[in-house]
């Protein structure tokens, strides 16, 4: 987002600050404003710059606690907001063999346990829904939920929400260090000063580990880059949201096929000089899979790729949590699924910082403490390890 679209905020401080401008940070920020909370967002680059602008916009994510609230505000957000986030919803999951058909199945069952409806669809079915599917098709799901939404809008819209309810926004301001009294934090300290607060919000994706060990806490994740392939505009298909093949991503609204999905390309937080996001042989694996997906849209150009990095918890799952020794710290890390989860995140963390407490999820698989037997060496025992940087 354009610095020049966000205002520049008076005064110093907050009742709550959040440092993180990416889409945790933001939703839980709006969430707060909209409690009639005086808040602040702090950001060291520009919001969403990272992973949260920069990933395949899906929103259907069954294996959280989160996941009925999820599903419950998406159709809502571009009202709630009073911008668009060009939400679409349902999703269909292509399996090109019986391998991937039964892989897939684990998260029909469990999507099926809490009551979400998924239609079993044939090939046919399958390429009537998806023409730019091909011959290779062996079966697929169709999921009455989830969908996608645009990364880009759906940021802006956190961000102009925020500052329309009072809230404000310090883009480009590097967080340097905290002020503490009591197992409180007082205020957070940047490059452009001191900035007092009733309440901290930690959601600062790959820089939330490195942030809490300044208080104390150890917050254990890897970063990896993660990369989105863009292709000219093809013909709109009948339901823009396709997975399948290890892929995530959507047909945008224009026509473009915007996909990602692994292998990590794993780094250190700071390694990337000046913020660079330079492509790398990922590009060619993803392009290679989405014209295995999608054979008809073989023949479309690549205009443009994307990177982002994202924070990776040992279990996968994300930390939000009121951590033990602060009374009023708030940490939250999404382990790559934030942009789905935003919406209720966002309100979990606004109720754990109001209230003390989330109302409409156990978020007690979601506590830090579950770590706390952690191997010392668990990254090295998982395989994720930083490949060498060419120089």
């Amino acid at each position: 987002m354009p610095a020049s679209e966000i205002r520049e905020p008076e005064g110093r401080g907050a009742s709550v600050v959040v440092v993180g401008g990416g889409v945790t940070g933001l939703s839980a920020a709006w969430w707060l404003a909209r409690a009639g909370v005086d808040v602040l967002v702090i950001e060291k680059g520009i919001v969403g710059w990272e992973a949260s602008g920069r990933n395949g916009g899906g929103c259907s994510h069954h294996h959280s606690p989160l996941f009925a609230e999820e599903q419950r505000l998406w159709p809502l957000m571009d009202e709630l907001l009073g911008y668009p986030t060009e939400f679409q919803p349902n999703r269909i999951r292509i399996a090109l063999n019986e391998k991937q058909l039964a892989l897939y199945s684990r998260a029909v069952v469990n999507a099926r346990h809490q009551g979400f409806l998924i239609d079993e669809i044939d090939a046919k079915q399958v390429r009537e829904l998806v023409p730019l599917a091909g011959d290779n098709v062996f079966a697929g799901h169709y999921y009455h939920f989830g969908g996608h939404a645009n990364p880009h809008r759906t940021v802006q819209g956190y961000a102009w929400g925020l500052q329309d309810l009072g809230g404000r926004i310090m883009q480009h301001t590097a967080v340097t260090g905290f002020a503490a009294d009591g197992g409180k934090v007082v205020a957070v300290e940047t490059d452009k000063g001191n900035f007092g607060c009733d309440h901290l919000v930690l959601a600062a994706g790959p820089q939330t580990g490195p942030l809490a060990a300044m208080l104390g806490l150890d917050i254990p994740m890897k970063v990896a880059r993660a990369e989105m392939i863009v292709t000219e505009a093809l013909p709109l298909m009948p339901l823009g949201g396709v997975d399948g093949n290890g892929l995530y991503g959507r047909q945008t609204l224009r026509g473009n096929l915007a996909y990602g999905g692994g292998p990590h390309e794993w780094v250190e937080t700071e390694q990337l000089p000046g913020g660079a996001r330079p492509s790398t042989p990922l590009m060619q694996s993803i392009a290679k899979r989405v014209a295995e997906l999608l054979p008809l849209a073989g023949h479309a150009k690549i205009i443009r790729s994307w990177a982002g990095l994202i924070e990776n918890t040992p279990d996968g799952r994300p930390v939000i949590d009121r951590p033990e020794g602060w009374d009023n710290l708030t940490v939250a890390t999404l382990s790559g699924v934030g942009f789905g989860l935003s919406p209720a995140t966002g309100h979990a963390i606004q109720q754990l910082v109001t209230d003390g407490a989330c109302s409409f999820a156990d978020l007690s698989t979601l506590r830090l403490a579950r770590f706390a037997r952690l191997e010392p060496d668990w990254a090295a025992l998982q395989g994720w390890q930083p490949m060498a940087m060419a120089s």
